[in-house]
């Protein structure tokens, strides 16, 4: 990537005041960076910012004004409303092709900063710093941005099919096809894989379901950057910053130590990856105590291949492939190890997905499983499948010679009675 000199100024004029007319800013030297790529850190430093005035990478994104989205999204009308989360409230527009030079018409969500949410000015700007210089495939496009006064907005490309939370969990949803699970899993592990091998790695710390947003077809982008670090350089191993992130979903060392890398953002994979392979979230209070963390729950099966089909998605009925859901699983497993060490990198978990959408194995007609059992206390039992998966006929055969046992010993016990 070449380096390139702009205006920090002329990049978000209504974030900073200028003490001096922008004629002027021209003959100002910027101090050298020692990285190509500008990071927050580079901002966080006063005497480092009142040097900048020429650094940039950013002129790709466009200004608006907050009156011209008003208008794109008729006055953030709720008929316009598409969600919200941490950062704020995100509607759908429409900007039309005269409205900036150079931008065709096109459908856009609007993210709107809550002043009184958790996210602020901080976060916003690292979105703007992070996706104004990185473009990806598997990387959510942001168009540009505003900033007047304290309001602080972002515009992004429309995603058609919302995000994976949505349409994994959302119980009038159709089921995701296993293939498209696959594909999911694969465009999201390719967005993180870039962003670990930058020359200076980026550590996205919040990837979740919520964040993989979906194209029309399907494709999977990555989005919402205010929680992105740079990750360590040189000689170091991990950078140390306050926990943040979705329970349910960060790295165990993260959590005890602070210490963050590119295998926390692996082991995060892994629980969406799970999310996937399961239809479970991460974290659900409604299902019995021992399965409430899914991670605790289901990795202990994901070893053993004849155990996979009680962790599967029972809506897929059975229509996924059976060599590659044990290779899938085998990966989840690797990537939800405890030893950071002992995770794949981003970029091989790319390589071990993509051979898995070119299985055929997958069966083809209605797949039948049996309802668990509920005792009388009102307890669930794990579900068993039928041949079709191979699952553990033993206990199956264990099960129905214990029923036999205990259908004689009823029946004994009848005799004697009616004999008495």
């Amino acid at each position: 990537m070449t380096l390139k000199y702009c205006s920090w100024k002329s990049l978000l004029p209504g974030c900073f005041i200028s003490e001096k007319p922008f004629t002027e800013q021209k003959h100002l030297v910027s101090k050298p960076i020692s990285s190509q790529r500008l990071s927050l850190e580079d901002l966080s430093d006063p005497e480092l910012l009142k040097s900048v005035h020429e650094l940039s990478i950013i002129s790709s994104l466009h200004i608006f004004t907050l009156k011209e989205l008003k208008l794109v999204t008729h006055n953030f009308s709720k008929s316009k409303f598409l969600g919200e989360g941490g950062f704020g409230t995100v509607y759908r527009g429409f900007i039309e092709g005269k409205l900036k030079p150079g931008l065709k018409a096109q459908t856009v969500a609007v993210k709107v900063l809550d002043l009184d949410g958790s996210q602020g000015h901080r976060e916003w700007l690292a979105e703007v710093i992070f996706l104004g210089q990185l473009r990806h495939a598997n990387l959510v496009n942001l168009i540009g941005y505003c900033c007047e006064d304290e309001q602080r907005l972002l515009v992004y490309e429309y995603m058609e099919q919302g995000s994976l939370e949505n349409k994994l969990f959302n119980r009038y949803s159709t089921t995701l096809p296993w293939l498209t699970r696959l594909k999911i899993a694969v465009g999201a592990a390719k967005g993180l894989a870039f962003l670990h091998e930058q020359e200076k790695p980026v550590i996205y710390r919040d990837f979740k379901a919520s964040n993989i947003l979906l194209d029309s077809d399907y494709n999977a982008k990555l989005s919402d950057f205010g929680l992105a670090k740079d990750g360590p350089e040189g000689d170091k191993t991990h950078i140390t910053t306050r926990v943040m992130g979705t329970q349910g979903y960060a790295a165990p060392e993260y959590i005890m130590t602070g210490h963050l890398t590119t295998m926390s953002d692996v082991f995060s994979f892994g629980v969406v990856f799970l999310e996937l392979l399961t239809g479970r979230r991460s974290v659900d209070k409604t299902r019995p105590s021992r399965e409430q963390i899914l991670v605790k729950w289901a990795r202990p099966l994901l070893k053993d291949p004849h155990k996979l089909c009680q962790i599967m998605d029972p809506r897929l009925e059975g229509q996924y492939s059976t060599e590659g859901t044990r290779k899938a699983a085998a990966l989840a497993y690797q990537c939800l190890s405890h030893h950071f060490k002992s995770r794949p990198t981003m970029s091989t978990v790319v390589k071990t997905l993509v051979p898995l959408l070119e299985f055929n194995d997958i069966p083809i007609g209605p797949f039948v499983f049996i309802v668990p059992d509920i005792d009388m206390k009102g307890k669930e039992h794990p579900r068993e499948c039928d041949e079709l998966k191979h699952c553990n006929r033993v206990e199956d055969r264990k099960e129905k010679n214990d029923k036999g046992k205990n259908r004689q010993r009823n029946i004994a016990g009848t005799r004697i009675r009616l004999s008495q």
